[in-house]
């Protein structure tokens, strides 16, 4: 009687393997009372076992091509984007108000755009461990099938009764030898077998979660991008100068930037030649001396009042030494570190700085309040942002698409400055790079000489450097 109840089971389970692996609950059929050994089970020798990080690594390609196609399905309503119009007209239209919205939504950009990169990993693990269920049920299909046969084959001649007449009595003992033999194993695997089944359908439903959560993530950060684009065109209003003498810089820094050899030779040029980043230097300068000559209890006012988040909104200068700033920075984007400082940048040098992946059109953040020294293209580094952060620190951030900054500009920590591109751009920066994502490259400079930026961030942005994957 049990005989056919195994081999609707394990017919099921072929058919699942062969066919459909998800539309079949095998798991729901009973398995048999018996337990013994198992059979051995069929093993592919022939084929090495699968690279864990190259499935990885493929896994992840494909799920970044179904975001990208998934993103491109996505698209903010009529209602939505005339609710952002509204709330930005209704902010107060001062200079400090808008720079601190900016820093807010830069933020919370920053925020779901690192949830998307986390998400994107869980997909991809879960895809990798998908697959190796199903690369086990295939292999295993030959042996469930063989098995499968000899049920169906005893259940159409069945052993005969040991009580029908006594010449029967040599074949029933040798029946019920033969299934005592093989009905435990035909058990073992059919209970792997379901436990396979669960665990992939189990990873079904984890992936179609992650994916529902991912959907509704990425609309939060198209919806964060539209309002920094408001966001940036108020501030743009406010703080436009002339166009024609903005124009004539921009010009003027162009030729600077094509003259000069060096990023000791720019900074210098751009310092001495370009009126706004001059004066607003001497300015900023001015200000730190100023803060030299406060009293210590003043400068313990002026440090608790950085501490709590709130410094003052129109400072021209640093709200702390950037000496002081070590293990609080935090990255200017969401991404993978992929070369760390004193890493081999693929050219037979030391890397002089850290290279970070990101997603396509990722919002880059200013690390730390500093005067932006040049805004630009700079020979093989392409576009290009210089920050003066005092204390004698430049910041060099290289290899963005977009710039929504201008030099002379002082800028506080958190604030928008660059919108990354959808691929890597070639730079003399990004060589030997296995990836095609677009690439940060982040170079701080002491006294014109490269310095290791990593004691200066937060311990959740350090760590060894990782390839892509």
């Amino acid at each position: 009687m049990f005989l056919p109840a195994v081999a609707a089971g394990l017919g099921a389970a072929v058919i699942a393997i062969s066919g459909n692996p998800f539309a079949v609950q095998a798991q729901d059929a009973p398995p048999p009372p018996a337990a013994a050994e198992p059979a051995a089970p069929v093993t592919s020798a022939e084929q090495p076992p699968p690279d864990p990080a190259a499935e990885l690594a493929k896994k992840r390609d494909e799920t970044r091509a179904e975001l990208d196609k998934l993103s491109k399905t996505i698209s903010l309503s009529s209602d939505k984007a005339s609710e952002l119009q509204s709330s930005i007209d209704n902010l107060e239209k001062s200079t400090a108000s808008i720079r601190q919205a900016l820093i807010d939504s830069a933020a919370r950009r920053k925020t779901l755009e690192g949830k998307i990169l986390d998400s994107e990993k869980k997909l991809a693990e879960l895809g990798v461990k998908e697959d190796g269920i199903r690369r086990s049920l295939h292999e295993r299909r030959g042996l469930l099938a063989e098995v499968l046969a000899a049920l169906q084959r005893m259940g159409r001649n069945p052993p005969p009764a040991l009580l029908v007449t006594p010449d029967d009595a040599l074949a029933s003992v040798r029946s019920a030898i033969l299934l005592g033999a093989v009905v435990p194993g035909i058990r073992k695997e059919t209970e792997k077998l379901a436990a396979d089944l669960a665990g992939l359908a189990a990873l079904q439903t984890a992936s179609a979660k992650e994916k529902e959560g991912l959907t509704t993530t990425m609309a939060n950060s198209l919806e964060e991008e539209r309002r920094m684009d408001l966001l940036l065109a108020e501030n743009d209003k406010l703080s436009r100068s002339n166009a024609a003498e903005l124009e004539a810089e921009k010009q003027r820094s162009q030729e600077l930037a094509s003259k000069a050899t060096t990023l000791e030779s720019l900074v210098a040029s751009m310092e001495t030649e370009i009126a706004s980043v001059r004066d607003a230097a001497a300015a900023a300068r001015q200000a730190e001396e100023n803060r030299k000559l406060l009293t210590d209890e003043q400068r313990a006012q002026a440090k608790a009042l950085a501490d709590s988040g709130v410094p003052d909104k129109n400072r021209i200068a640093p709200a702390y030494p950037f000496g002081e700033l070590k293990a609080k920075l935090e990255l200017p984007v969401a991404g993978d570190i992929l070369r760390q400082f004193g890493d081999a940048d693929g050219t037979g040098h030391e890397a002089m700085g850290m290279t970070v992946a990101t997603n396509p059109e990722t919002v880059v953040t200013a690390p730390a309040d500093g005067l932006v020294v040049f805004a630009g293209v700079f020979r093989s580094y392409g576009q290009m942002i210089i920050l003066d952060a005092g204390d004698g620190y430049h910041l060099v951030l290289s290899g963005m698409d977009t710039i929504s900054t201008r030099q002379g500009k002082f800028v506080f920590s958190g604030e928008p400055l660059a919108v990354m591109g959808a691929k890597r751009v070639a730079s003399a920066t990004a060589l030997a790079l296995e990836t095609d994502r677009p690439t940060l490259y982040i170079e701080f400079r002491k006294d014109g000489k490269p310095v290791d930026s990593r004691p200066w961030w937060t311990a959740k942005d350090t760590g060894k450097a990782r390839n892509d994957s």
